[in-house]
């Protein structure tokens, strides 16, 4: 693959090039991976020998901070492996939406968003806001962005659902207790070659500009930039407005768009083998996943995999690791795909 990737007839095919680049750099992230794996072991390796020809206090624990480093690498490790899925690799397109509870759960929507960047950012991950629809009061109504990093939609996907919190409303005056819920859904966004496979001809679609809008203070467009494709078959309707260019904007719009028709048809033809098979699966789209309680007691509980947390605030600081984790093993356990 390097050899090719060094041919400079590889980009008179952009997307093959583009392809080929994109797999070529996470086949190397897997190899530095196990080399610095490789590497640590040996250091140990070689620290063990020393401690057992002398004691000495200070390497003892520089080697049991050594040992436990490399048990957490090996747990990404394993992690890592769960993810075999056909999409799994790709970068991730996801949308927030609030549920029934006017500002409290736009609120929550809102807090939803910032946990998932604070844990885009540990993990080294980029998070883009393509659209966002403030609440009138406070929070977002919905907001759809793209995830880019390694294995973005096989991590995402495990946090796809509808998540509910319970806490003393900042919003009602008289500090009562309330429920909000806020759903996420998670779609792989495709590759270059991928898009190329999806053909959407010209009459199938709407496009309408629009002036991109915010809460006040923010900075936002102050053109018509932002564009709103309709795909008038299926009625699925997208909208980009992060960046500054309208053509900008249209091609992430249109990259949505296909992402989102090429996941309608694998639904379909899921639910036509589901018919032929005679049996129905469960729809777990809408469901309650996980509940973060913040009132009366502090805990967040994942109804999945049962795995409860007592210390909300960090989860919504972005420590969620251990739920995708113990969901993606739940899946490999019991044969489920993404």
């Amino acid at each position: 693959m390097e050899r090719d990737a060094s041919d400079p007839s590889l980009w008179d095919d952009p997307a093959r090039g583009q392809q080929l680049t994109q797999r070529l750099a996470r086949l190397r992230d897997h190899l530095d991976r196990y080399e610095r794996l490789e590497r640590s072991l040996g250091d140990l390796e070689a620290t063990d020998e020393l401690l057992e020809e002398e004691t000495d206090p200070e390497l003892t624990k520089e080697l049991e901070a050594g040992l436990e480093r490399l048990e957490r690498e090996l747990e990404g490790v394993e992690l890592t492996a769960l993810l075999s899925g056909p999409y799994d690799d790709h970068d991730a397109i996801a949308t927030l939406q609030a549920g029934a509870g006017g500002t409290e759960s736009q609120d929550w929507t809102d807090m939803l968003l910032r946990m998932y960047g604070r844990w885009a950012e540990k993990l080294g991950f980029r998070l883009e806001i393509d659209e966002i629809h403030h609440g009138e009061e406070a929070g977002i109504k919905s907001a759809t962005f793209m995830l880019h990093g390694t294995n973005a939609y096989g991590l995402l996907s495990a946090e796809r659902g509808v998540h509910r919190l319970v806490r003393i409303s900042p919003f009602d005056s008289q500090k009562r207790r309330h429920t909000s819920f806020a759903a996420l859904d998670v779609i792989p966004l495709l590759e270059a070659a991928e898009e190329e496979e999806v053909e959407i001809p010209d009459e199938d679609l709407r496009i309408d500009v629009f002036r991109s809008s915010g809460p006040g203070g923010q900075s936002v467009n102050t053109t018509d930039s932002a564009v709103r494709i309709t795909h008038l078959p299926s009625g699925i309707v997208v909208a980009c407005q992060n960046e500054r260019s309208q053509l900008q904007n249209r091609a992430v719009a249109m990259r949505i768009l296909k992402a989102r028709l090429a996941e309608l048809e694998r639904r379909k033809r899921d639910e036509e083998m589901d018919v032929l098979r005679g049996e129905r699966k469960a729809v777990d789209f809408g469901s309650q996943i996980r509940s973060y309680v913040l009132a009366p007691y502090q805990m967040v509980k994942d109804h999945r995999t049962e795995l409860e947390v007592g210390d909300p605030s960090r989860v919504l600081g972005g420590d969620i690791d251990r739920f995708i984790e113990a969901e993606l093993r739940r899946r490999a356990a019991v044969g489920e795909s993404v």
